[in-house]
């Protein structure tokens, strides 16, 4: 990303005699230093590419099909509307106001819950060590597809097990020959291009017919709702940090809702898009196994790696459509490293920048430092025990750490910095306080809301696994140390909060918000 300029004169924050500004929660740091964007359609553009990834490739459709189909849209569209834009407008007036990551800025808007933005970073890491892992094996099977014909159209391959077929077969216990290919992504053009094909292919509309046509009785599922609003959660970033980072570098009188609105519609619209280039080659499978849609055996990433490329082996000119599917999955994929790497270089210049800058010079090497070490901690996701490696980690890192982590942050700023302070903190930047229905989603519903996805998560819980292997109680025992890396950060913020202020734990409890105005 280019950020070149500094702050513009006119900023208030600029001048130290303006003090606290109205309904402000902490005394602002004076940095007319701090650069921005140079362009503001650069920061949309970069919160598009961290918000559009992997997810909306094979997570969305996966949900929406396990859902029944087109009933999922009624939730996700619903759960986009009430959890999704309000809360990524949250972070980005965050992030805007206090001019700082998330581990400054949430520490300054509730410090006993500071925790919450080491929390963010922490985990950003540590999907930053096994992310590029994704984006490694893309670039192999990338070069993989530069030959015809492609190397998983048949089962004579060194890696091949004994029930390898060349077509599956959903009634038996057969492995099809592209279980071992993985990738990751790149834009719209490629979507549209691979949708065309796709819809000209014998069984194409029934599977779109599947996505778009409701199963009204699925609604009455309390787990279509909630995996709609963990979807809308997971798939805008909301709890990882990097908007948040981003955001800092924005105009102080930036029209924060432009964005929320462009970064979080072209991220449902990319996710339908997928679905609708997904769902057509659903039909096409379909109509190669003489199946319905619905008794496809898809299952997780296997909706991308497995399904998808056995569609291109019966392509015309399959080779070309493998590159350009493994292309656009690679091209996403570095947009989100990217803002993952950037959460973690922008929280260690707020809090070390000057003694940093004195050892390494230039911003560049501390991000060539922080992706070296994201690189050596990546090392055994390579090992023969690599996919199980990867596997534990993205079980309790994504699933089980966000959940909890993205409780705490709703809890932090639309419960204890107090939407009345987010209110006033917009009105400083752009001259007008939030209208009433985001006021309303900030107190009410996504509280709720994030609160009934965590409970259900609990609930719900089920050890991590790979296939048909159920990993040991010492690997899941692995695995919560891996969670706890980023959840420890928030119950310690808050006893060292408690610890260092004055007064009772019962007096603490009851100033704290106010003495968060000198912290």
């Amino acid at each position: 990303m280019v950020i070149r300029n500094k702050l513009p004169t006119n900023d208030p924050r600029n001048d130290p005699s303006n003090g606290p500004f109205e309904g402000q929660a902490c005394k602002m740091d004076q940095e007319p230093g701090r650069p921005t964007w140079n362009r503001q359609i650069e920061f949309t553009l970069a919160g598009i590419g961290c918000a559009v990834g992997l997810g909306n490739i094979w997570r969305f459709p996966y949900l929406c099909y396990r859902s029944g189909g087109g009933a999922f849209l009624v939730p996700y569209l619903l759960m986009l509307l009430v959890m999704g834009i309000p809360l990524l407008y949250m972070e980005l007036i965050l992030g805007q106001y206090m001019r700082r990551g998330p581990v400054h800025a949430l520490a300054k808007a509730c410090p006993l819950l500071k925790g919450v933005g080491l929390a963010t970073v922490a985990i950003s890491f540590i999907m930053c060590t096994y992310y590029n892992i994704i984006i490694t094996w893309g670039l192999y099977y990338l070069f993989s597809s530069f030959q015809s014909p492609l190397p998983w159209q048949s089962c004579n391959n060194t890696w091949n097990t004994p029930n390898c077929t060349n077509h599956i077969n959903p009634n038996t216990s057969s492995h099809s020959s592209t279980v071992v290919y993985f990738t990751a992504l790149f834009p719209y053009v490629i979507l549209l291009a691979l949708l065309i094909n796709n819809v000209q292919l014998p069984g194409a509309m029934e599977g779109i017919r599947f996505f778009i046509v409701p199963n009204w009785e699925k609604l009455l599922e309390l787990e279509v709702w909630v995996n709609a609003a963990a979807q809308i959660f997971n798939s805008i970033g909301i709890g990882f940090g990097s908007l948040m980072a981003m955001s800092s570098y924005n105009n102080f009188n930036n029209n924060i809702l432009k964005d929320t609105l462009a970064i979080s519609i072209t991220n449902s619209l990319t996710s339908i898009l997928a679905g609708f280039v997904i769902f057509s080659a659903f039909g096409y499978m379909s109509h190669l196994q003489n199946i319905p849609v619905s008794e496809l055996a898809v299952d997780g990433p296997g909706l991308v790696f497995v399904v998808y490329p056995q569609a291109f082996a019966t392509m015309p000119v399959a080779p070309l459509w493998a590159i350009l599917f493994f292309f656009m999955l690679l091209c996403l994929g570095l947009d989100s490293q990217f803002a993952m790497v950037e959460v973690m270089a922008t929280s260690l210049m707020d809090g070390f920048g000057g003694p940093l800058m004195k050892f390494l010079r230039h911003k560049e090497m501390l991000v060539l430092a922080v992706c070296s070490t994201a690189f050596l901690l990546g090392i055994p996701h390579v090992m023969q025990v690599g996919i199980y490696v990867f596997q534990l980690m993205d079980h309790y890192t994504a699933i089980v750490s966000l959940m909890f982590l993205a409780f705490f942050e709703v809890l932090a700023i639309c419960g204890l910095y107090g939407v009345r302070r987010l209110s006033a903190n917009l009105k400083e930047m752009t001259g007008n306080r939030p209208n009433i229905f985001f006021r309303v989603c900030w107190m009410f519903v996504a509280p709720l809301l994030i609160t009934i996805i965590l409970v259900f998560t609990i609930i719900q819980f089920k050890p991590a696994r790979y296939e048909d292997y159920v990993y040991p109680p010492w690997a899941q025992g692995i695995g919560w140390v891996i969670a706890m890396a980023s959840i420890i950060w928030i119950p310690l913020g808050a006893l060292h909060t408690l610890w260092v202020l004055p007064g009772s734990f019962t007096e603490v409890l009851y100033y704290y918000q106010s003495l968060s105005l000198y912290l």
